[in-house]
Parts: C-alpha cells; sequence; structure tokens
C-alpha cells in the first residue's frame, strides 16, 4: 500500500517519514515502528511481549495508519478510516503488585488528558477532558479512546510484580461528523478543535504521539516508584463527569445511579447517593451523563 496522507493541518505524515520523526523525539525508546496497515498495534505488542524472541529492552512503540481489527474497551471494534485517525500503542515494564494493574487503565486516561491539554492555550484547556475509565474529550464529544492491557513478559519475571503494560490510544483526526451520525452519538475530532484554536494547526502528529508517550513513561515511572496518591488530585483537574448525575450500564442494564464525585487511588469511580459513597471498578461498564426529572 502507498504512504497515506492526511491534510497538512494534521500533520500525518507517511509511515517512514513519521517513524524518523518519532525515533528522533523519542531516543529512549528502543524500538519504534510505524506502518502503513496492521490488524491490531496493541495485538501486535502484546504478542511480542509474549514471544520467546522478543527484543525485551522497552519501551516499544508501534502505530498504524490503518487497524484492520482496532479495539477499543470491552472488546469493542475500533472503527478507522485510513488517514482519519492517529492510532498508536506503547508497550511499557512496569512492576506493581497485580491488585494495581486495572489503576492503569484510568492512569493513561488522565495522562493523555494532560498532554493533549498541553498544547492548548490557557483558556481553551477545560474544554478538554476525560471520561472515566479512560475517553478524551472535547467539549463532551469523544476526541480518543485508549486501551489498556497488562500480560507477562516472556522472559523469566524479575518479581512476582513484573508485568509489561500495553497502552493503545487511537485519536479521531477527522471524520466527526460522519462518525457522530453512525453511533448516534457525539464524536470530535482534531481537525475541528484546530479550527476553534486555530494556534494548533501547526502541530504534527509526531509532536502529539511523542507528548503523550514520553508522558505515560514518565508517568509509570512515577507510580512506581511512589505509588497512585497522586491520581485523584491529578484527575480532578481533568474530570468531566464530576457533579453530574450519572446512569451506569453493564450489558446495558442500569446497575447505579448517582453524582460523579471523582475517583479513589485505585481509579474506581466514585458515584455519590445522598450521605453513600459507592466506588465503581473498571471493567465492561459504561457512564453516560443522565438528567434525572426530579434532581434537587
Amino acid at each position: 500500500m502507498s504512504p497515506t496522507h492526511c491534510p497538512a493541518a494534521l500533520g500525518l505524515a507517511s509511515p517512514t517519514e513519521l517513524c524518523q520523526q518519532l525515533q528522533a523525539h523519542l531516543p529512549f525508546f528502543p524500538t519504534i515502528s510505524w506502518v502503513d496497515r496492521t490488524d491490531s498495534t496493541n495485538g501486535d505488542l502484546m504478542s511480542l511481549a509474549r514471544s520467546s524472541g522478543a527484543q525485551v529492552i522497552r519501551p516499544w512503540l508501534l502505530g498504524a495508519h490503518l487497524q484492520d481489527r482496532g479495539r477499543g474497551r470491552a472488546g469493542r471494534t475500533w472503527v478507522n478510516r485510513s488517514g482519519a485517525h492517529l492510532m498508536f500503542s506503547c508497550a511499557f515494564d512496569v512492576f506493581l503488585p497485580a491488585r494495581h494493574l486495572a489503576t492503569l487503565s484510568p492512569l493513561a486516561g488522565v495522562v493523555a488528558t494532560e498532554a493533549l491539554r498541553s498544547f492548548l492555550p490557557i483558556q481553551d484547556v477545560p474544554k478538554l477532558n476525560m471520561k472515566w475509565p479512560n475517553d478524551v474529550q472535547w467539549h463532551q464529544a469523544k476526541l480518543a479512546g485508549i486501551l489498556t492491557e497488562v500480560t507477562r513478559a516472556s522472559t523469566s519475571p524479575l518479581s512476582s510484580d513484573h508485568h509489561v503494560v500495553i497502552i493503545g490510544i487511537g485519536i479521531n483526526l477527522n471524520d466527526a461528523g460522519s462518525l457522530s451520525q453512525s453511533l448516534n452519538r457525539k464524536i470530535a475530532d482534531w481537525a475541528t478543535i484546530v479550527d476553534e484554536v486555530p494556534s494548533l494547526k501547526h502541530i504534527t502528529a509526531a509532536e502529539i504521539v511523542t507528548r503523550i508517550a514520553k508522558a505515560w513513561y514518565q508517568a509509570l515511572n512515577e507510580v512506581t516508584a511512589r505509588g497512585f496518591q497522586d491520581l485523584p488530585l491529578r484527575h480532578k483537574k481533568v474530570d468531566g463527569l464530576r457533579d453530574q448525575y450519572l446512569t451506569l450500564l453493564d450489558n446495558n442494564q442500569v446497575i447505579l445511579e448517582g453524582i460523579g464525585s471523582g475517583i479513589n487511588e485505585q481509579g474506581q469511580l466514585l458515584i455519590r447517593q445522598g450521605s453513600h459513597t459507592q466506588p465503581v471498578s473498571v471493567g465492561e461498564v459504561s457512564v453516560r451523563p443522565f438528567a434525572p426529572k426530579n434532581t434537587p
């Protein structure tokens, strides 16, 4: 397949050019690849992490202009078109007890939101926030989705706490209109943001990827050293659900309703019902803002 290009304002170069740019910006990533097409960047890195012949020096980064079997949370299919999305995954070594691994999903969302916010003028920062557990939103419309998966390394672990985490992100570059219509919900894209914030028009895909990948790398090092005690405060600053009335569903069944009240150090969503606060674990749960008829 020939290299795919996106409008210049979005800065999506050919796979070869993008790979070269990333190698210059991320020298501490020993393995960086960008391809025209693959099944799934998360799946490819997961297979590589489990392979006995894999390069064991991480982090790794793999991006693709098109994913034939791209995946979102809860096994959902990631709908994509070549040139319309910025999609990549990173693999990192983490040394954490198994009970903390689920917290990496909201952490990845918080960090990606912070990284994207860092491009914005201060007056536009509040427009970009996160919907728990890790969707990035622009004006409450989904801009990016994140999938976090964990596996054991193929080599003998240095300790029982040694895991490999694969974090993948898909950012909508354009197509928001057609996606909103086909998915029947609000979708945002980078082109719309650039129209609203013209100072972003010179930002390239390589700069976006670099900032997110570097932020993930730094955040994982920090939680390995100091734990997740800072996560609730960081999340509060990007929280798109705080003080909203929420309906939580699992398999299209309502399981809980209440007021969004941030997250705890485990990354669980906190739902307030009167004087009681209920933590909700990361899993196959959808969170949807909902305005009850008789809200005080």
